[in-house]
């Protein structure tokens, strides 16, 4: 009795582990070996319906076939995927890069009104340094800096403007608004963050 349980035992351990460490086929590969099945003759005469083939066979061009990459194991004679291969993951901007003072490359974007923005991601105090050296090889007027917010008033045309950044985490991004904190005029906007981005020092 001992003896046949251990019999039924290994045939069972065998049954579970043979085929993938023996490489014994399980027919995964058997679609290669297929045939072209020519279409059903009917006799001469036969008032048949037509019939459409309901998943027609792509054409296959025999040298796309060659050059197909195999999805099988060592020996042939199973589907195997190939193993994932090692990569070098690429450099990324972390949060400690950001609050180091390391700071991205202006983005010239838009609100949902279409109202022009610089979005820039990084450290918003050095951001600001920048700004500040910006507008000042723009050679803009400054009526007036808050020492506290990051808004700067300037006058273009004899008009006010106020440019302002915002931020939220690493992200930020620069406005233009009239002195009632309203938007300014698009066009006045993004004339002036164009020349910021343009003159931008980083």
């Amino acid at each position: 009795m001992q003896i046949r349980f251990s019999l039924v035992t290994a045939l069972s351990a065998l049954s579970l582990v043979g085929c993938s460490s023996l490489g014994i086929s399980n027919g995964s590969l058997d679609y290669k070996k297929t045939a072209t099945i020519e279409p059903l003759q009917y006799p001469e005469g036969s008032m048949v319906r037509p019939a459409t083939p309901l998943y027609p066979a792509p054409i296959v061009d025999p040298l796309a076939t060659a050059n197909a990459p195999k999805y099988e194991n060592e020996r042939g004679n199973r589907f195997a995927l190939p193993r994932p291969t090692t990569f070098t993951q690429a450099q990324t901007t972390t949060q400690d890069d950001l609050n180091e003072g390391s700071i991205g490359r202006p983005q010239q974007i838009t609100d949902g009104n279409q109202n022009p923005l610089l979005k820039i991601d990084g450290n918003s105090a050095t951001i600001w340094q920048y700004t500040l050296a910006t507008l000042s090889s723009l050679n803009h007027s400054i009526v007036a800096q808050s020492k506290n917010a990051t808004d700067v008033t300037i006058k273009i045309d004899q008009k006010s403007y106020v440019l302002r950044l915002s931020s939220v985490g690493s992200s930020n991004s620069l406005a233009v608004f009239n002195t009632d904190n309203t938007f300014a005029d698009k066009q006045v906007a993004a004339e002036l963050l164009a020349q910021i981005y343009q003159n931008w020092p980083a």
